[in-house]
């Protein structure tokens, strides 16, 4: 891929994809150390750049659910590259559904004038790729809301996020729009998911942002606009996974090959079969956004070594992480409770298993901190048995007995995570084996 060094990997990943070549780009949403640093192992092994993703409850001006704010973010990921040695280069900081999604409770101009200072955040942090997602209505908003609202907030936040990297002395960003967004992390119930757009409905949405471009004079960021969200029919809820059905997406992907410079970014591609995220690449569903899958693998890990902690050392000494965890998840029950519906025993499970994680976001909590901490302290130099390997991590047993990996608990966990993503580097890579014929990540 020989293209001009100026251009972002963004951009060289588009413009070669438009050529013909079969690669595309993934997007890591996600903010756990563990996943990051896998992430980055993952783009080392397969020569990929690593796009990472924030998205807007989890990073904002006020901090967010992880404290952070856009700058403070941009910060920990670059000290976490640079400590694993991935050149800075080749990595991408995006906003993810960047808009008023925090804020929908709130009346349209007070939930937007939150996601005005929100991307002037990130843009000013040199967050370089922006999607622009102003899908969701707001509290005084009809109950659906028109693409040309859509598109009129949307480029709104565009001309700010052009503002604030212009002031900053950075790149101007690219940009993904979209209408038919779907839920961030995953749908409570797959009976809600949005069936596959139209090409038609996916040719107003693009007509009609294109045209409130023009009109606010953003010529010039229209031609940063790389990507646009459609539903391709992929998703997932806390049990089960609505599988990529390339017959079905087909004639969008006829729609977008028609379209200069466009490709499409498929949100909830989590848990999809490796050769469909093939099939997806190859369909000009050229950005595959991962993020629940990734630490749904880190909670399996976590378990796996509260498992082990526990046959070596006993109940009485052991760290009892997950209990932590799930004591957490009901003192403050705002990110998963309306996602669990059912009975309580339905719920425990739902916390403990479901596939849209929703216990990703109480790994910062003090107390879960504190028994993440004890667990490795009591892991901390013990031998952990090969039967307990492969009992409880049998894939990472493999790679222990080859003499790939240690058995340690922190390098455990991130080739657990590892496996994951390598997935989706072999989809966006030309030189990636054909998936029955990959190797396992090690």
């Amino acid at each position: 891929m020989n293209l001009p060094a100026q251009l972002s990997p963004v951009l060289q990943i588009v413009k070669a994809h438009r050529r013909g070549e079969p690669v595309g780009l993934y997007s890591v949403c996600c903010s756990h150390p563990t996943v990051l640093r896998a992430a980055m192992q993952v783009a080392t092994q397969y020569g990929t750049p690593l796009l990472v993703e924030a998205t807007s409850n989890q990073v904002d001006q006020f901090g967010g659910y992880t404290g952070m704010q856009p700058s403070q973010f941009r910060d920990y990921v670059h000290r976490l590259a640079q400590e694993q040695g991935f050149p800075a280069e080749r990595l991408v900081l995006g906003g993810d559904h960047l808009g008023p999604n925090a804020w929908q409770s709130l009346d349209a101009a007070a939930a937007m004038a939150h996601a005005d200072v929100l991307v002037d955040a990130y843009a000013a942090a040199g967050f370089h790729k922006i999607h622009l997602d102003c899908s969701m209505r707001c509290a005084d908003d009809a109950p659906v809301l028109g693409d040309e609202i859509v598109a009129e907030r949307a480029v709104r936040l565009a001309a700010i996020a052009e503002q604030a990297a212009a002031r900053n002395g950075l790149p101007p960003p690219v940009y993904v729009i979209g209408t038919e967004v779907p839920v961030p992390g995953g749908e409570s119930s797959l009976e809600q998911a949005l069936s596959v757009t139209a090409p038609q409905a996916a040719a107003r949405t693009l007509d009609v942002h294109r045209r409130a471009f023009a009109a606010a004079g953003l010529r010039d960021a229209w031609q940063r606009v790389v990507a646009m969200v459609v539903q391709p029919g992929v998703d997932f809820d806390q049990s089960d996974v609505q599988h990529f059905d390339p017959a079905a997406a087909a004639a969008l992907s006829d729609f977008v090959a028609a379209q200069p410079g466009l490709v499409f970014e498929a949100h909830s591609t989590d848990y999809q079969r490796e050769s469909a995220l093939h099939e997806m690449v190859r369909g000009h569903y050229a950005i595959l956004k991962v993020g629940p899958a990734a630490t749904f693998a880190l909670r399996e890990g976590f378990l796996a070594l509260c498992q082990i902690e526990e046959a070596l050392l006993g109940k009485e000494q052991a760290s009892r992480l997950m209990e932590v965890l799930d004591q957490a998840m009901l003192a403050k029950p705002k990110h998963w409770q309306k996602h669990y519906v059912g009975s309580a025993d339905e719920q425990r499970l739902m916390r403990r298993y479901g596939l849209s994680d929703r216990c990703r976001y109480y790994w910062g909590e003090p107390e879960v901190a504190t028994a993440v901490s004890r667990l490795f302290a009591n892991l901390a130099g013990r031998s952990i048995p090969l039967p307990l390997l492969s009992q409880y991590l049998p894939e990472q047993f493999l790679a222990v007995l080859q003499g790939e990996l240690a058995a340690e608990p922190q390098a455990l966990l991130e080739h657990k995570v590892a496996r994951v993503l390598a997935q989706y580097a072999r989809a966006c890579s030309a030189n990636a084996p054909a998936p029955h014929l990959a190797a396992a990540f090690c």
